[in-house]
């Protein structure tokens, strides 16, 4: 059973293609708004707070401060109407799920860049 959907998956859905992007990462998320009949493209800027799933299954979550509240999406991978991803900054965490993130507030809620 799980090799059919497996199949199905990798025939008939379409797969975009982005940048490989982790926890830690600032990165904006530009996808496509629809208003009645308009369409318009609007982006999401935050960091990375965590990455679940495989395959087609796959999510990522994006935490920005919007004025003092925290504001959190969740973004599927193969949502149609995700047009791009951008990466910003490569941060520098330990953990792969940065939760704690969200308790922090000011100077600590900043994560270090990664040197290249």
């Amino acid at each position: 059973m799980e090799s059919l959907i497996k199949f199905v998956q990798d025939e008939f859905v379409t797969k975009k293609e982005f940048p490989n992007f982790g926890a830690g990462d600032t990165i904006t998320v530009y996808y496509e708004i629809r208003e009645g009949e308009k369409t318009r493209t609007q982006f999401f800027r935050g960091v990375v707070i965590q990455i679940k799933g495989t395959g087609q299954t796959q999510t990522f979550t994006i935490r920005k401060m919007s004025g003092t509240v925290g504001v959190e999406r969740i973004f599927p991978m193969n949502l149609p109407a995700l047009q791009k991803i951008e990466i910003n900054k490569k941060g520098s965490v330990r953990r792969k799920r940065i939760y704690y993130f969200r308790g922090l507030t000011g100077k600590k809620a900043r994560i270090r860049e990664k040197r290249s």
